[in-house]
């Protein structure tokens, strides 16, 4: 399998993407990203070089967004003021479910975010996605804490306040990294 960066034509696979993962939700009984995520938000952070594909052969198997800027009022002035990066939209294509490949990329994600001088790999996940949570304290993740005051990026009061951290580390993620 290799990693790739994200190209502006990959929006609409992308897209479609996250609709199979929020299907997979529901099915779970999660309310998690039922609100269509917007194609021009998606755009900008391809276009900035932040999304991340894994293909395994011609199936994205995979999606990551890492990113040195976060969702405003989530983290203090101090945790800001630490050198970080941040972890957004990662997705595993159910065909590739259950082969740690979501580990993989948070490995490979904090090896990228410690060779570029970040101190913390940090995230927000789904304040009612109590599976989820529980899967990133598995992966090395503390919580830090809950926040729900506040609005999300696509309408709507805020519903991604539980923030994670991990220290970065050089990983072996097994990956054939194609990204600059």
């Amino acid at each position: 399998m290799k990693i790739t960066t994200a190209r502006p034509d990959d929006v609409a696979k992308l897209l479609a993407f996250r609709e199979e993962a929020a299907a997979w939700l529901t099915r779970l009984g999660s309310d998690q990203w039922q609100r269509p995520y917007p194609a021009d938000r998606l755009l900008a952070t391809i276009r900035a070089g932040a999304v991340f594909m894994v293909i395994d052969g011609d199936l994205t198997a995979g999606t990551i967004t890492l990113s040195p800027d976060v969702e405003e009022g989530l983290w203090t002035e101090q945790e800001l003021s630490e050198p970080s990066t941040f972890v957004t939209k990662l997705t595993v294509a159910r065909s590739h479910a259950g082969q740690n490949l979501g580990g993989r990329l948070l490995d490979w994600a904090s090896d990228r975010a410690y060779r570029g001088g970040a101190q913390w790999l940090r995230l927000d996940a789904w304040t009612t996605n109590s599976a989820l949570q529980r899967y990133y304290l598995r992966q090395g993740f503390e919580h830090v804490r809950t926040v729900c005051e506040g609005g999300a990026v696509n309408g709507g009061p805020r519903v991604s306040g539980w923030l994670g951290q991990r220290p970065t580390a050089p990983a072996v993620h097994g990956f054939e990294d194609e990204t600059a």
